[in-house]
């Protein structure tokens, strides 16, 4: 639930709110029991995992002011949505959805992994990022991404890119990137081809750069 907790503290007033792979459907909870959105949407692409958030926010649904559909991705949400939220998903399956969709017209990103492909695309596709960060909750590093479809973005750097430009120097990446940078040595210790070798040795090293600031 602190994983939670530290999502819902991104998300901003609107008129309309979505959770795309909602789960649970907490966030929503939060923004309808906080009056922080007008009306909601919930969706999953599973009937089983949409029927444990259409639970708890039955209240709201008998009120109309919550629908749950169960869809791929942002299929059947409105274009005009106010605020998208997608958290607990990889970046490449993000862009996957926006690409076959449309970008929200604000957003709030948590990738699991490959956060990197996410930022590269929303920046190529002219979007504003208000921030792009980390965050640190019951053992383990988030990434979080939130902006809008408009604004556009001045190009990253290469650390900036890889982990977050609101993310340099803060103590949670120092974090993060002190446990990648173990699990780099002990990818070293196994046995390896040349090629692969060669791709871990540059990570390390580029880790490295970045926590001594060096790489930027």
């Amino acid at each position: 639930m602190d994983r939670i907790k530290k999502l819902c503290s991104y998300l901003s007033p609107c008129t309309t709110f979505a959770d795309i792979g909602c789960d649970h459907g907490y966030c929503t909870q939060y923004m309808l029991k906080n009056r922080l959105c007008g009306s909601a949407v919930i969706s999953d692409v599973s009937a089983k995992s949409l029927s444990k958030a259409e639970n708890l926010l039955k209240e709201y649904i008998q009120r109309g002011i919550c629908r749950a559909v169960c869809c791929d991705g942002l299929t059947q949400i409105d274009v005009n949505c106010d605020l998208v939220l997608i958290a607990g998903m990889g970046g490449e399956e993000v862009v996957k959805i926006l690409r076959e969709s449309f970008i929200p017209n604000r957003f709030v990103f948590q990738p699991m992994k490959n956060a990197e492909v996410l930022r590269e695309y929303l920046i190529k596709s002219g979007c504003g990022i208000e921030h792009d960060g980390i965050f640190y909750s019951s053992g383990k590093y988030y990434f979080v991404v939130k902006g809008a479809r408009q604004g556009g973005t001045n190009s990253y750097s290469p650390a900036q890119l890889a982990f977050g430009r609101d993310s340099l120097g803060t103590a949670e990446l120092k974090g993060y990137l002190s446990e990648e940078l173990s699990k780099t040595e002990e990818y070293l210790l196994r046995e390896l081809s040349p090629a692969n070798r060669d791709i871990i040795l540059k990570r390390k090293s580029f880790i490295q750069g970045v926590l001594s600031g060096d790489v930027t």
